[in-house]
C-alpha cells in the first residue's frame, strides 16, 4: 500500500518534469519550422517630429511676465468698472502673445501670468469699488513704465 501512495505522488511529479523537459524542444521545433519574418516597420510619416528645444529665456522675460500679469489684472478690473478701454486689454494680451509667444512653453507662461492677474482680482472683487479703481490706475501706471523700460532697453 505504501508503494501505491508513492506511485500516485511520483506520477504527477514525473509528468510535470517530463512536460517541462519536453516544452523547450517543442518550442525550438516550432521556431525552426516557422520562417523568419522581418519585424514590421512603422511608417515614417506617422511619427511626430520631435518638439523643438525650448530656447533659453530672454533677458526681459521676468518683466514680460509681469506685464502679462498686469494686463490680466487690468482686463478684469477695467471691465468690472465698465471703463471705456475695457475691451482693449484682452486684445493687447493677444497681440503680446502673437509677438512674444514663439514656443508653446513661452505661450503657456505668458497665458499663465495673464490668468494669475485676472484671477487674483476676480476672487477679490465682485463690484467696482474705489479701491478697484485705484488698483486699476496703479496698474496702468506700472504697465506704462514697464513697457517703456522694455522698449528702451531691448528695442521694439
Amino acid at each position: 500500500m505504501a508503494v501505491s501512495w508513492v506511485r500516485r505522488r511520483v506520477s504527477p511529479v514525473l509528468l510535470l518534469a517530463a512536460l517541462a523537459v519536453g516544452l523547450p524542444d517543442l518550442a525550438s521545433a516550432q521556431q525552426r519550422a516557422a520562417p523568419a519574418r522581418p519585424a514590421p516597420k512603422a511608417p515614417e510619416k506617422d511619427k511626430e517630429p520631435p518638439a523643438p528645444a525650448e530656447p533659453p529665456p530672454a533677458p526681459y522675460d521676468r518683466d514680460l511676465m509681469r506685464l502679462s500679469e498686469i494686463i490680466g489684472s487690468l482686463s478684469f478690473l477695467r471691465s468690472l468698472c465698465t471703463a471705456p478701454d475695457a475691451a482693449e486689454w484682452p486684445t493687447r494680451m493677444k497681440a503680446l502673445m502673437e509677438a512674444e509667444g514663439v514656443t508653446p512653453g513661452r505661450r503657456d507662461r505668458l497665458a499663465g501670468a495673464y490668468n494669475r492677474g485676472y484671477r487674483g482680482y476676480a476672487l477679490t472683487y465682485r463690484a467696482c469699488t474705489p479701491s478697484a479703481t485705484e488698483a486699476a490706475s496703479r496698474y496702468v501706471a506700472e504697465g506704462e513704465r514697464l513697457s517703456h523700460a522694455l522698449a528702451s532697453r531691448f528695442g521694439g
